[in-house]
């Protein structure tokens, strides 16, 4: 489900976006190319030979669900490649690649912007940084692969994927060379550092797209407590979390959740859930349509719009509000 989502994100249609606005025509190249996602068990070492297949792999163990221990946690030794590598099959089989004999994808011009960006971040040294990087840039080269590893890199940091690497005290790369994305080869890890540190990347996201995930997160079972959406430093998942919008709870444990500022969707379980709310009761218009309760924050840019399903209480500054009290009202 979760690879499913992360392509359904990217092939959704972003209408203020330059590139973005109608993404049927790389949906529709994709299929045309025969592209093909290989959902593999284990690991990337090389012992599964289904990943020599005509297909863009993707490995059991470098898939995070959010919930679950490895997402909650940030690890990198199952570090999720779910971005990258589905990035890599919507670039080559629907954007499209130049440097071939025939280009057959659907947006040369956002391709061309591709490799002008990815051209200026080598010669500018923030991307492909590093002596351990030769070898793979020339690797790259030969592939003609320059273009998608760099995109992916820029898109890993814009969601916010390596946020949590300066904090982790396993790092695959020990020479400092000054940015923490994508191991160490990328000057930027967050969203805010690819916009300061690589303009030119930035506008290729903003270009196509989502500023959010667009899609519905169903947590992990094993998750029991709160989940927030709202960026805590101390809470390194938060790196990717705040961009989430919709969140479904499954399983059997009680969850909380925080919303954030992205007008969410949030659907409990059968357990007891609550929805923590940054301000006062005060601050907040709350309203039933059927069964979904409708909580609007009336200060601007704090937690949004936000409509609940299941959802047993709804927890403010200042009280908690029983929804099943509020439907007899």
């Amino acid at each position: 489900m979760r690879a499913r989502s992360v392509l359904e994100h990217y092939l959704t249609d972003f209408t203020a976006s330059k590139y973005g606005r109608d993404k049927s025509t790389v949906a529709n190249k994709m299929a045309d190319n025969g592209a093909t996602l290989m959902l593999l068990n284990g690991s990337d070492d090389g012992s599964n030979p289904a990943a020599e297949l005509d297909g863009q792999p993707l490995f059991q163990e470098e898939i995070q669900v959010e919930g679950g221990t490895w997402y909650m946690t940030q690890n990198y030794e199952h570090r999720d490649a779910t971005f990258e590598e589905i990035l890599h099959l919507v670039h080559d089989y629907g954007i499209g690649v130049d440097g071939y004999s025939q280009f057959i994808g659907a947006l040369p011009n956002y391709q061309a912007e591709i490799r002008h960006a990815q051209l200026e971040a080598l010669k500018r040294d923030i991307w492909g940084m590093g002596s351990f990087s030769k070898d793979w840039i020339d690797e790259l080269a030969n592939e003609n692969s320059l273009s998608q590893e760099y995109l992916a890199s820029v898109i890993d940091a814009y969601y916010g994927l390596w946020g949590a690497y300066p904090s982790q005290p396993m790092r695959m790369m020990e020479e400092n060379t000054g940015g923490y994305g994508m191991w160490g080869v990328y000057i930027a890890a967050n969203r805010d550092e690819v916009q300061q540190r690589d303009p030119i990347g930035y506008q290729l996201a903003e270009d196509f797209f989502q500023p959010y995930l667009t899609y519905d997160a169903h947590l992990d079972p094993s998750l029991s407590g709160v989940f927030s959406l709202q960026y805590d430093e101390n809470k390194l998942y938060t790196n990717q979390s705040r961009y989430l919008k919709d969140v479904t709870v499954t399983g059997n444990n009680e969850v909380d959740i925080v919303v954030n500022a992205l007008d969410n969707n949030i659907t409990g379980n059968s357990q007891l859930n609550r929805v923590i709310f940054s301000g006062f009761k005060s601050d907040y218009l709350i309203g039933l349509e059927g069964e979904i309760v409708r909580v609007t924050d009336k200060v601007a840019k704090r937690d949004g719009i936000n409509q609940l399903e299941n959802i047993e209480i709804l927890q403010f500054k200042d009280e908690d509000i029983l929804v099943s009290e509020l439907t007899r009202q």
